[in-house]
């Protein structure tokens, strides 16, 4: 799959825009929280994680690790049932796509490509997709090649841009994080990130920093 997207960029000379999914393109703090109301537990924003902010509706007790791996697993399993779009995404990828080419790197569990592409392209995000687990630098830096062209990294978790700035210094980074209360308290970013506060301000970001004109096609 992910050969298949390299080769079908490797004539384009456009700018490419690489897109993580959960809480960028895909809500995914929310919808957790409905799928884990469900099964009579529910996410605590006591802090910025995951592990050990997830009680009980019964007892109050804590998820252990594993209990989240597993609530997990089901989540991305069903989550077409649970999962919307952050506001703003369809529009600003839509105008972007225009003048650059829009891929998503979702580091998911290869196993759940199939239920995610099939929820994106319900919702009209048909970009290629590429589910991996593994480090995201490297995988920029392959889907860029010896093209050269600008790219922009989009992610809410401050580790990836690491890994992608490693592998490529001069991708423009980009954070983003759809839930207002968990980027409150997201770790400070280093000064070469650029924090954008929705789709509207990323995609303003990338047209200055790319010397990008206005795409008005899109409503």
């Amino acid at each position: 799959m992910t050969a298949d997207i390299i080769a079908s960029l490797a004539g384009s000379t456009r700018p490419l825009v690489v897109c993580d999914v959960d809480e960028v393109v895909l809500e995914y703090i929310d919808p957790l929280d409905r799928y884990l109301n469900s099964v009579g537990h529910k996410l605590y924003p006591d802090s910025y994680k995951l592990t050990g902010n997830i009680r009980s509706l019964t007892d109050d007790s804590v998820a252990t690790k594993e209990d989240f791996i597993r609530m997990q697993e089901e989540f991305f399993a069903t989550q077409d049932k649970w999962q919307v779009p952050a506001a703003g995404v369809d529009r600003a990828l839509c105008s972007l796509s225009g003048e650059a080419d829009i891929v998503f790197l979702t580091a998911m569990p290869p196993r759940h490509h199939d239920v995610r592409r099939m929820l994106l392209d319900q919702h009209g995000l048909d970009f290629p997709m590429i589910a991996t687990e593994e480090p995201k630098g490297p995988v920029v830096a392959s889907l860029i090649g010896k093209r050269g062209v600008p790219a922009v990294f989009i992610d809410d978790i401050v580790r990836n841009h690491g890994s992608v700035r490693t592998h490529v210094p001069e991708c423009l980074l980009v954070h983003l994080m759809a839930n207002p209360v968990f980027r409150a308290m997201a770790p400070a970013v280093d000064e070469d990130i650029v924090i954008a506060e929705d789709w509207a301000d990323a995609e303003r970001v990338i047209r200055e920093r790319l010397g990008l004109g206005r795409d008005a096609r899109c409503g």
